[in-house]
């Protein structure tokens, strides 16, 4: 007797994993191409970088800091997985006894950049179609 109930529960409980599975939404392609993004760049903070520097050949740590309005700490751990992945260059100096540190785009951080634009605008073109 104790076997049929078990087994009763069991058959209860993948009825009711069934019904769950049959109410989800099956993976579409959209969800596919949002998976294979640059994760790297399409973080916020990462993405306005890659993105000032697009626009501009360098810009100094004081520059992005008040542009993409962030503060020293985020902005520095953001640049600093940028230079790791090389899309970006940190050249650090001193004007007098001041540190100055400025940041340009790699190719391969436009490359990367351009790669991403081109899968986002994929993207946008697929939905509205």
């Amino acid at each position: 007797m104790a076997g049929r109930a078990v087994g009763s529960r069991q058959s209860a409980v993948g009825s009711r994993q069934s019904a769950v599975r049959s109410r989800q939404a099956p993976a579409t392609s959209h969800q596919a191409a949002v998976g294979s993004l640059d994760r790297l760049i399409h973080e916020r903070l990462r993405l306005g970088i890659v993105s000032a520097l697009a626009v501009n050949e360098r810009l100094t740590f004081n520059d992005l800091k008040r542009l993409l309005e962030t503060t020293d700490g985020n902005l520095s751990v953001h640049a600093r997985k940028l230079e790791d992945a090389e899309y970006i260059v940190v050249e650090k100096s001193f004007a007098g006894r001041v540190p100055r540190t400025e940041y340009r785009l790699t190719a391969a951080g436009k490359r990367a950049l351009e790669k991403y634009l081109a899968h986002m605008e994929a993207l946008i073109k697929a939905v509205r179609d």
